[in-house]
């Protein structure tokens, strides 16, 4: 699996081919299912570009991104969009419309509070799980770990050159995580040799403008599709020549 992640935190001071609006959210959303991606995060944006869980946004960025393509859509429950975790917790109880899934930072305040409101409504939990916290810790000793959806392990250093060494050890901090699947993604600096790693180690991955804003020449990407389309790329020549040395 190939998530597209379309914006994260990222506003229109960081490039034209970041979608902030509804509209653009789904058309994006649509060039990258075309260029392969088989799911969607993003993350809805209240009119001045800031990230929110308004059900009052949370809707028409779901409505509009659903008329467009068929895949899952998932949306984040950040700290940042919404830092009191009772207030965070109120807003996933007042969602309207339910995206397929939603990620759930561990190391967060509130996080098992969010993660099990979402399971209660039928939503999929990624379970975000940063390197550089103690999110894998919390979630070992998590009763809700068996029920998420998935593990998001984020490797958060951003140096392309310890990119690798910091998802093998993030991985092995997870240990078998409740045999849950694990979709391994880095950002900035660290985004393509972290989806170089998924692809030799056969899992899931996730590529788009919140991860990284560049191609791996270097060269600023101009929008979703294209990411996707190069990551689609790198993670199949990745995965072909593990299988090459495979015994």
């Amino acid at each position: 699996m190939v998530q597209v992640c379309l914006n994260g935190p990222r506003g229109a001071t960081d490039g034209a081919g970041v979608p902030v609006s509804p509209e653009a959210m789904a058309e994006s959303a649509a060039l990258a299912v075309a260029a392969g991606a088989t799911d969607v995060h993003v993350h809805p944006k209240t009119p001045c570009g800031h990230d929110t869980l308004s059900p009052r946004v949370i809707a028409p960025t779901l409505d509009a991104i659903r008329a467009r393509v068929s895949v899952p859509v998932g949306v984040t429950t950040g700290a940042w969009a919404e830092p009191d975790p009772a207030d965070r917790l109120e807003r996933v109880r007042g969602w309207t419309v339910l995206p397929d899934h939603a990620s759930v930072n561990w190391h967060e305040p509130g996080a098992e509070e969010i993660a099990a409101a979402l399971i209660e409504r039928g939503v999929g939990v990624e379970a975000g799980i940063w390197s550089g916290t103690d999110g894998a810790a919390r979630f070992a000793r998590s009763p809700l770990g068996p029920k998420v959806l998935r593990v998001l392990a984020e490797v958060t250093d951003t140096s392309p050159d310890t990119a690798e060494q910091s998802a093998r050890t993030l991985l092995a901090d997870l240990g078998p995580a409740f045999h849950r699947p694990v979709l391994l993604h880095g950002e900035d600096g660290s985004a393509w040799p972290t989806l170089r790693l998924a692809g030799r180690l056969g899992l899931a991955t996730r590529i788009g403008m919140e991860d990284t804003l560049v191609l791996p020449d270097g060269r600023r990407a101009v929008s979703n599709a294209e990411l996707v389309a190069e990551g689609m790329r790198v993670y199949g020549e990745a995965r072909a020549g593990s299988s090459r040395f495979a015994p």
